[in-house]
């Protein structure tokens, strides 16, 4: 007779296995259609994620529905390092968004961003050289400045007053402190007398549409602004994920002794 736990542990491995294809699918796709690099650059992360997926999947439902131990064995091993990986994922997520915050600007809707603000990890890690050219390459393709050029046009009252966020504060304008007269949302004058501020970012701010402040200090600091916000908000989501994989593994262990159990009532004749 099948066991609950056994059947419970195979429609969940049904489901992973669902998920798998859909990664898989998405990979593939983006292969043969990802017109842009950032689309080709989400390729690999999701095919390797996808196998993955559908590998563990196989061998728990294989074990559970087969009754094949060592199947079931690997599947619950690799479970108990995804538990592991996903609690030490979670606590350095709240260690390295620990620091940074965005600085309030007098008689501005918005908040700019210093690189220095945030932690080592984040800078070593996330918007090193090395990453950073895809990144950016992303961040373009989401076309995230033009739509403010759009939305705000040549009004600098409304420009001033915009709740912008972080990579819009970052990325598409240059710096308060530099000076630079508004035109309008991506286009700012230098001063005849150069940047009020002898500071890269301002050196750096470029009024060609496809470079902007993309290379700015600023952009990079104004996207951990926004992984921080985002990381603090997955670290919940990962507490309900940690408990359902922990109720996943549970029910795991209950199919592989129940498959221990009804093998050594086989081999001693046992109805």
């Amino acid at each position: 007779m099948v066991r609950f736990s056994n059947v419970l542990i195979a429609i969940l491995n049904v489901l992973t296995m669902l998920i798998a294809v859909a990664s898989l699918a998405a990979g593939i796709y983006f292969n043969f259609n990802g017109g842009t690099h950032c689309q080709k650059f989400l390729q690999m992360p999701l095919l390797v994620v996808g196998a993955f997926l559908f590998v563990v999947s196989l061998c728990g439902l294989v074990g559970s529905t087969c009754k094949v131990s060592f199947l079931l064995w690997i599947y619950l091993f690799v479970m108990f390092l995804m538990i592991l990986g996903l609690l030490c994922f979670t606590i350095l997520a709240l260690v390295v968004t620990n620091k940074g915050v965005g600085q309030v600007i007098s008689n501005r809707g918005y908040k700019e961003y210093r690189l220095g603000d945030y932690s080592n990890w984040l800078q070593n890690h996330l918007v090193n050289d090395k990453n950073w050219g895809r990144i950016k390459s992303c961040l373009m393709d989401t076309d995230i400045c033009s739509r403010l050029g759009k939305e705000i046009n040549d009004d600098a009252a409304a420009f001033y007053k915009k709740n912008l966020s972080p990579i819009q504060s970052g990325c598409c304008k240059p710096p308060t402190y530099c000076g630079f007269e508004f035109k309008n949302a991506t286009f700012w004058v230098v001063p005849k007398t150069g940047p009020a501020v002898a500071d890269t970012d301002c050196k750096t701010w470029s009024n060609d549409q496809k470079q902007l402040c993309f290379d700015c200090k600023s952009c990079k600091a104004g996207l951990l602004a926004n992984i921080k916000s985002q990381w603090r908000t997955l670290a919940i989501c990962n507490a309900c994920i940690f408990v359902v994989l922990i109720f996943i593994y549970s029910v795991g262990c209950c199919a592989f002794r129940n498959n221990r159990r009804d093998k050594y009532k086989y081999q001693r004749g046992f109805p």
